[in-house]
C-alpha cells in the first residue's frame, strides 16, 4: 500500500532547499571542470555513475547501514572512525565531516533525540561527524525505514552533484532534469543489490579524489570540496 506520509517525509528530506548546507560541496565537480576533465553533460552523467558505483555504494552505503544497525552511541561512533580511517584523501574526509556536522547541527535544533546524544560525542572529537553516519542518526530520528534512509541517501548525493553543475554553468536546466533521470535509474539498480551485513567500506575514484584534493591550491574556491 502507498506510504503517504513516507513519501512526503521522503520528499521533504530529499529537497535541495533542506537547510542541511549541501549547496557548499560540490565533491570533485568544480575541479574536474577546472582541469577540462568535465564539459557537459555526457561527462556529468559519467561523474555521477563513478561516485554512485565507486563510493557511494561501496563506501557511504556501507557506512550507514553499519550506523543504522548501531546499538548504542560508542558503536556509532566506531563506524564513524571507520570513515575516517577509509577514507584517504584529507579533502574528502573533511568534507564529508563537515558536511555530516551540518546535517547533524539541523537535526539537533529539530530536536533529533539520537542527534542530540550523538552532538557531545561530535563535539569532543574532531574526526567524528561523517556525513554517511549522521544520516543514519538522522533517518532514524526521522522515522524513516532503512531502505529510505539510502534512498535519501543517494538521492541527495545525486542532486547536489547535478546542482553544483548547473551552478558553474555546465549544463542548463533540461539537461539538469536529464541527468538527474539517468542517475535515479542507476541508483534504483544499485539500491536493488543489498550489500553484505560484513562488507567494508572502500572506494575507488581517483580522478575524483585528485580533483578535490587540488582545491586548496586554487586562487578560487566556490565550493568546500
Amino acid at each position: 500500500m502507498f506510504d503517504r506520509g513516507a513519501a512526503l517525509a521522503l520528499l521533504q528530506l530529499g529537497d535541495s532547499a533542506f537547510p542541511a548546507g549541501g549547496f557548499a560541496f560540490s565533491w570533485g565537480i568544480v575541479g574536474l571542470a577546472t582541469d577540462g576533465l568535465l564539459s557537459d553533460r555526457g561527462d556529468l552523467d559519467g561523474v555521477i555513475a563513478d561516485h554512485l558505483a565507486q563510493r557511494w555504494a561501496s563506501m557511504d552505503r556501507i557506512l550507514l547501514r553499519r550506523a543504522w544497525h548501531a546499538n548504542d552511541i560508542a558503536a556509532i561512533a566506531a563506524v564513524d572512525r571507520l570513515a575516517e580511517a577509509t577514507t584517504p584523501s584529507a579533502e574528502m574526509r573533511d568534507g564529508s565531516r563537515r558536511a555530516g556536522r551540518a546535517l547533524l547541527g539541523v537535526w539537533v535544533k529539530l530536536s533529533g533525540p539520537l542527534a542530540v546524544s550523538y552532538r557531545a560525542r561530535v563535539s569532543a572529537d574532531a574526526n567524528l561527524g561523517h556525513l554517511a553516519v549522521v544520516q543514519a542518526i538522522t533517518g532514524r530520528d526521522a522515522g524513516l525505514g532503512l531502505e529510505a534512509a539510502e534512498l535519501v541517501s543517494g538521492w541527495t548525493l545525486i542532486t547536489g552533484l547535478v546542482s553544483a553543475a548547473g551552478r558553474l554553468g555546465l549544463i542548463g536546466h533540461i539537461e539538469s532534469q536529464r541527468s538527474l533521470a539517468t542517475a535515479r535509474a542507476r541508483l534504483t539498480e544499485l539500491l536493488a543489490e543489498t550489500p553484505d551485513d560484513d562488507a567494508m567500506p572502500s572506494s575507488f575514484t581517483p580522478f575524483i579524489d585528485i580533483a578535490v584534493s587540488r582545491g586548496p591550491l586554487r586562487h578560487v574556491r566556490m565550493f568546500t570540496t
